[in-house]
């Protein structure tokens, strides 16, 4: 694969990082369907097309990647390191999946679930001294809160139980967030969403820069089967080669939409970060919000998020997120014309006015 020089921008290594190095070779990383290679399974040993998919975001990450079949599948292999019974610290604004996952695993004796508030730092500074893993997730999904990974992490290796501490980067992209220079030592993706950036792929991946837990992850990965399709992988690296220009059109965006919201009259709170392509908004209540979602006519009313156009969703309509406002709008802002974008919001806004 190509050699990446330390000092080029996120921008030109998203581009370089897993091209074959031949100059007679291909441009691109062909897509490898193979599951065997020579005397072992793909399984095991990985495909051409993995590794450049992983060389790209472990370079963008800063540490070595490992894909999986899904988001989901990703946290599954990290809960596959910890010992049975290890208590588990995670926000309670978080992904439903992940809590879900946790959930099953606690309901069969696998591990003990801590749900804590995601912005009470001292919270999660305690729980460093009781757990064995602080899964972070920040900004959260869907509230948008932003948790102090740096404070967390630092906890976590001051004390003796040394727990582990997870990031899910999935809102905030390499771009926005680094967390393992934040002092994180896994950091996770759903793959389906920014990474991919196209809503046609199930992926996703973990980076650490611990040689261990790298062996760790993939072991798990083998073991349960969690492997990545060639064709999902093909298509999730040629995501990653247009996330820094996505993610800078989309960010632009989705600051004017917040600014704008935030003056409507029909909008109590606006919850964005300061940068990313993800916010949402307050409406008075649920059915204002779903009269809003359902007179939109250019933003989509989906449940994925991160790719090309715009999303909606009324997540406290969803099994899971009863504890989100009932009036909460999440936007996936995509890379339509920021004008139009508007037009459509205030004209469904102004129908429920």
């Amino acid at each position: 694969m190509t050699d990446v020089n330390e000092q080029w921008s996120a921008r030109t290594r998203a581009i370089v990082a897993g091209r074959p190095h031949e100059s007679d070779g291909p441009m691109n990383t062909p897509l490898v369907p193979v599951s065997t290679l020579g005397l072992g399974y793909a399984r095991e040993d990985g495909t051409p097309t993995w590794a450049a998919f992983e060389d790209a975001v472990g370079e963008l990450e800063g540490g070595t990647a490992t894909a999986f079949a899904s988001g989901i599948a990703t946290a599954s292999a990290v809960l596959d390191s910890l010992p049975a019974g290890a208590r588990v610290a995670v926000p309670g604004d978080s992904y439903t999946g992940t809590r879900a996952l946790f959930e099953h695993a606690e309901t069969g004796g696998r591990i003990r679930v801590e749900t804590l508030p995601p912005t009470d730092t001292d919270a999660w500074v305690a729980a460093a001294a009781r757990c064995a893993l602080l899964w972070l997730e920040s900004p959260t999904n869907p509230s948008m809160e932003v948790m102090d990974v740096a404070a967390i992490a630092a906890a976590a290796k001051d004390g003796g139980q040394r727990p582990l501490v997870v990031v899910d980067n999935t809102f905030a992209t390499p771009l926005g967030q680094q967390p393992l220079t934040l002092g994180a030592d896994v950091v996770v993706h759903s793959a389906t969403k920014f990474l991919g950036g196209h809503s046609d792929l199930l992926l996703g991946v973990a980076v650490t820069a611990d040689g261990d837990l790298t062996e760790r992850l993939r072991r798990a990965r083998t073991l349960i089967g969690a492997t990545p399709g060639a064709l999902e992988a093909f298509l999730a690296l040629r995501g990653v080669r247009t996330l820094p220009v996505r993610y800078t059109e989309a960010s632009t965006t989705a600051a004017l939409l917040a600014d704008r919201l935030a003056g409507h009259v029909a909008v109590r709170r606006v919850r964005y970060p300061g940068s990313g392509a993800m916010l949402a908004f307050d409406l008075p209540d649920a059915d204002t919000a779903d009269r809003v979602c359902a007179r939109l006519r250019l933003i989509r009313h989906a449940t994925s998020l991160g790719g090309v156009e715009t999303t909606v969703e009324r997540r406290a309509a969803r099994g899971g997120d009863a504890h989100v406002a009932p009036g909460l709008l999440r936007l996936s802002v995509g890379l339509e014309a920021p004008e139009d974008l508007w037009r459509d919001l205030e004209r469904a806004l102004h129908s429920v006015e």
